[in-house]
């Protein structure tokens, strides 16, 4: 789907002078260099910086597809922790759902893509985009095309590729904020609820950045049910 020119079964004539890198060769031909797990020059399994030779054969594999041998070099680093995110300003639904699920979810409608790439690279961040010249910048090391414009699709995508199911941690976070939400005392917020908040629930949390407090509420409840679904999804 990413590749600009295809030719017959997806391949494509590369034409070059002297002795490119494959990864500019690759992302010259519309490919983000994220989106490229393993490569194979030959048949035999090759890194980014390998420089193309006349009459070389390069098969590019995306992550999580087939690979007829066993690679020496995968390109897409592993997951070993709760993997964190930066996004784009349109992919503004899918921070709310990833936060919601509790993964540390950076985003802001006036980011510029400086912004992303230099905060991506100093917190060691997925970025999460729609754009695939973001992704081809030569800073980023990590990143995730999502083709889909329905966030629900876009957290599907981001599951696949992170496994984000099995390393949730349910309404760890602010949804407006990011920030982590802490237990609190109702008496410590008893002057910032409803009459109706004050009388019927017990149990707080406060964000530790914004200060918005929340509460186990109907809403909470369907946002629960949302995350029992998604669970089970995978």
């Amino acid at each position: 789907e990413l590749l600009v020119r295809p030719h017959e079964a997806g391949g494509v004539i590369y034409r070059f002078n002297e002795h490119p890198a494959v990864k500019d060769a690759i992302e010259a031909l519309g490919i983000p260099h994220t989106e490229v797990d393993v490569i194979a020059a030959n048949g035999q399994s090759v890194a980014f910086s390998y420089q193309l030779q006349p009459n070389d054969r390069i098969d590019v594999y995306p992550f999580g597809w087939p690979v007829r041998y066993d690679p020496e070099i995968r390109l897409i680093p592993p997951v070993f922790d709760a993997p964190c995110f930066i996004l784009d300003v349109h992919l503004g639904k899918l921070a709310r759902r990833l936060r919601l699920l509790g993964f540390d979810c950076l985003y802001r409608n006036d980011y510029a893509d400086d912004d992303i790439v230099w905060i991506a690279h100093e917190e060691d961040r997925i970025i999460l985009t729609r754009d695939r010249g973001l992704l081809k910048r030569k800073m980023v090391e990590q990143g995730c095309l999502l083709n889909s414009n329905w966030p629900d699709e876009q957290l599907a995508a981001a599951n696949q590729r992170y496994g984000l199911i099995d390393r949730i941690k349910p309404l760890g976070r602010c949804p407006s904020c990011n920030g982590l939400l802490q237990p609190v005392e109702k008496e410590q917020v008893a002057d910032r609820l409803q009459p109706k908040t004050l009388l019927y629930y017990e149990t707080f949390r406060l964000c530790t950045d914004c200060g918005q407090i929340y509460w186990r509420g109907s809403h909470t409840e369907r946002i629960l049910r949302w995350i029992e679904n998604f669970s089970r999804s995978g």
